[in-house]
C-alpha cells in the first residue's frame, strides 16, 4: 500500500486518459454534489455546495455563476454546452465559451438531477416537488409529469429517447412514456431510491437505495438480474462506462464499489473517502480514470487499474466531521452549524455564505463579492453579539424571513454563547 505522502498528489490535467496517478482538482468552497466528464474532449464539470458550477481545462477552473443556491448536477449537451441544476429550482443551460446562461424556472422544488436525451434534444430532470420536468435543450418551457408520492431523486432517459425511469423518494422506479404521457411502476422498493443507471441498450436498470441495495434489474419486468447489496448505506452515486463494462456505486460509508457488467461480479470494493460519502462520480474517457467527490471541497481521481493501492483520501482537514472531543464547544458549534458555508479567512471565499472574517460591526448584506438575497440586501441588522445570538435561537427562517440561510437552530444560550465568542476570536477579532 502506498504511503499518503505528498509525492502521490500529482496535479495532472483530467484530459489524460493514459494517466496512471491520483489527481486532484481544488478550487470550490464546498462539498462536490456531482461530476460530469465529456466523452470526447475529457473536459471535467463539477457541481458544487458552493452554488458554482466548475469548468476544468487542466487544473484551472471556470466558474459558471448563476445558481442562487447548492448546485446538485450538471451535465454536457455538447463540447460547448452544458446544463445544471440547484436547490434554487432552476435548470440553467450554459453557452461554455462565453458563460451566457439561460434560466429555466417552472419547478417548485428543489432540482437534484439531470439526464441528456440520446440524440441531446432534450433535458429530464428529477425534482423534490415529486415531478419530472421535460425540457427543450435549446431552451423553451417544460413538461411536467407528476404522479410519485415523494421527491424525485433521479431520471434517465431510455435508449430511443421515448421514455423516461424516474426513481423517488417514495421507493418506487416509474416508466413514463413520453407521447402520451402514461407512467408504470417498475419497482416498489419500500425505501427511498436514490440513483439510477440504465444501459445504453435498454437491456438492465441498475438502481441504488437508501437502505443500501445496489440492484441490477430488467427494466421492463422488473425482474432481478443481480443483487450487489453490501452493509453499507445508502447509496449515494453511480456511473457507468459502456466501453469497459464497468458500473461504479458510491456509498454513505466512502467506498467505491466497482462491478463487471458482462460478468455481474464485483471486481472491485474500494475505500475512497477518509470520512463521509461518495456524492458525485464519472469516468475518464476511456474507463481508465474514475472521478469522484464528496463532503470536501476536492474532487478525486484514481486510476481504476490500481485503485487498490491507494489509502482513503481527503477528510483530515477540510471536513466538518472531525473529532468533536478534540475541539472547544465554540469551535464545535461552528464546524456543525456554519463551516460548510462560511469561511473565517479573509474573503475572498469560494463558500456558499460569504466569509465571516470581521463580522462583527458589518451591516448584514454588504461582503463585497457576495450575491445576497433582497432581503438581506436591504437589512438594518448589524452583526453583534445579541444579533447573532438572536439569529440562532430563532432560526434564520424566522429571524430573517426568506434568507437563503438553511434552518437551523442552536437551542442551548451556552452553545450559543461560545459560537459567539468562537467567531470574534477565530474571524479576525474585528470590529469593521
Amino acid at each position: 500500500m502506498r504511503s499518503w505522502t505528498l509525492s502521490l498528489w500529482i496535479l495532472l490535467a483530467p484530459l489524460g486518459a493514459a494517466a496512471q496517478e491520483f489527481t486532484t482538482l481544488k478550487g470550490h468552497g464546498g462539498p462536490i454534489m456531482d461530476i460530469s466528464v465529456h466523452a470526447g474532449t475529457g473536459q471535467v464539470a463539477t457541481a458544487s455546495f458552493d452554488n458554482s458550477v466548475g469548468l476544468w481545462e487542466g487544473r484551472v477552473p471556470t466558474w459558471l455563476e448563476g445558481h442562487e443556491a447548492a448546485a446538485n448536477a450538471v451535465a454536457f449537451l455538447g463540447p460547448s454546452r452544458a446544463v445544471s441544476s440547484g436547490d434554487d429550482f432552476a435548470v440553467i443551460l450554459w453557452e461554455l465559451s462565453s458563460g451566457h446562461q439561460t434560466r429555466l424556472e417552472g419547478h417548485k422544488g428543489k432540482v437534484r438531477r439531470l439526464s441528456v436525451s440520446p440524440d441531446g434534444s432534450w433535458i429530464a430532470s428529477a425534482s423534490w416537488d415529486g415531478s419530472v420536468g421535460l425540457w427543450p435543450a435549446a431552451g423553451g418551457a417544460a413538461r411536467f409529469f407528476s404522479g410519485h408520492d415523494a421527491g424525485v431523486n433521479d431520471v434517465v432517459f431510455s435508449a430511443d429517447g421515448q421514455r423516461l425511469y424516474s426513481a423517488s423518494a417514495d421507493g418506487t422506479i416509474r416508466q413514463w412514456d413520453l407521447t402520451g404521457g402514461a407512467a408504470r411502476i417498475v419497482v416498489s422498493h419500500g425505501f427511498g431510491v436514490n440513483r439510477l443507471i440504465l444501459s445504453p441498450g435498454g437491456d438492465w436498470l441498475a438502481y441504488g437505495a437508501v437502505d443500501g441495495v445496489t440492484r441490477v434489474i430488467d427494466p421492463v419486468s422488473g425482474e432481478t438480474i443481480a443483487d450487489f447489496t453490501l452493509e453499507r448505506r445508502p447509496i449515494l452515486s453511480m456511473a457507468y462506462h459502456a466501453d469497459t463494462n464497468q458500473l461504479a456505486v458510491g456509498d454513505g460509508h466512502g467506498f467505491i464499489m466497482m462491478i463487471d457488467s458482462t460478468r455481474w461480479s464485483i471486481s472491485r470494493d474500494f475505500r475512497a473517502m477518509r470520512q463521509g460519502p461518495v456524492w458525485a462520480l464519472d469516468f475518464g474517457p476511456d474507463g481508465s480514470t474514475i472521478y469522484a467527490g464528496g463532503l470536501d471541497d476536492v474532487v478525486f481521481s484514481w486510476p481504476v487499474d490500481l485503485l487498490d493501492e491507494y489509502d482513503p483520501a481527503g477528510g483530515e482537514t477540510r471536513s466538518f466531521l472531525r473529532d468533536a472531543d478534540a475541539m472547544p464547544n465554540g469551535e464545535r458549534q461552528f464546524m456543525r452549524k456554519c463551516s460548510i458555508c462560511h469561511a473565517l479567512t479573509p474573503p475572498p471565499s469560494r463558500k456558499a455564505g460569504p466569509t465571516l472574517y470581521g463580522v462583527f460591526g458589518r451591516r448584514a448584506g454588504t461582503q463585497p463579492g457576495y450575491r445576497y438575497s433582497e432581503i438581506l440586501s436591504g437589512s438594518d441588522i448589524i452583526w453583534s453579539d445579541d444579533t447573532i445570538d438572536q439569529l440562532f435561537d430563532l432560526g434564520p427562517d424566522h429571524y430573517i424571513p426568506g434568507s437563503k440561510m438553511p434552518m437551523q437552530r442552536i437551542a442551548k444560550a451556552e452553545d450559543r454563547r461560545d459560537l459567539v465568542e468562537f467567531l470574534r476570536r477565530a474571524g479576525g477579532n474585528g470590529e469593521n
